[in-house]
């Protein structure tokens, strides 16, 4: 039986727990063993898995598999690249109500959670965050570490392209491109190509500076 450990031991830590409990094949593929971050003295461990230390210091066993909760996808980028040098496999997690589509390809390490829905021949890279009841239409392309929020929409055809954000409630209009490391605000509509590193909000989005 693998190991799950989960990579953060936060708020989105317990998240990512819970999806992982109710993915396909946890009890029979996998189980988790436990958190990798810096020891807290609040942690109950009457109900979470213990923290088992942070990543730098862990000795990674045979069986050991990994996911990551770290929300700053040029954080997460950075641990899990560090990691995979290390030796360190991810777990594709793929919750048993998530709605997946036909001809769909998606990479090691990304998560699908709850009542999520994955158009037909849809691409999703590796380590990427689909979060519950977001949509990603068909022929979508997502690049690797993107995060998509609670609620959002890619129409058919989006390009997300490395690390790019798309916050809670959002709307990505059909075939528009969002370019690396971009991030789209939340409940912004997007119906143009979002720039490299910017990010755009409102409806019609439009760039801004914080």
């Amino acid at each position: 039986m693998k190991q799950l450990l989960i990579l953060g031991a936060g708020g989105m830590g317990k998240e990512i727990l819970y999806t992982a409990q109710h993915s396909i094949g946890y009890g029979t593929e996998f189980v988790v063993k436990g958190f990798l971050d810096f020891p807290n003295q609040d942690w109950d461990t009457n109900v979470y898995p213990p923290i088992l230390g942070i990543e730098d210091d862990y000795k990674i066993q045979s069986n050991d598999i990994f996911t990551c909760s770290i929300g700053n996808v040029h954080l997460k980028r950075k641990v899990c690249e560090k990691m995979r040098l290390r030796g360190a496999m991810f777990q594709t997690l793929i919750h048993k109500e998530a709605n997946i589509r036909e001809n769909v390809k998606i990479g090691e390490g990304t998560i699908v959670d709850w009542n999520a829905t994955v158009g037909s021949d849809v691409i999703i890279g590796e380590n990427c965050l689909i979060q519950l009841l977001s949509i990603v239409g068909h022929d979508c392309k997502i690049g690797n570490y993107s995060r998509i929020d609670t609620q959002c929409v890619c129409v058919g055809g989006v390009v997300l392209q490395d690390c790019a954000t798309i916050h809670t409630g959002a709307v990505v209009s059909h075939k528009v491109v969002v370019e690396n490391d971009a991030t789209v605000a939340a409940m912004s509509f997007v119906i143009r190509r979002v720039k490299a590193g910017t990010t755009v909000q409102g409806n019609p989005a439009i760039k801004v500076d914080y």
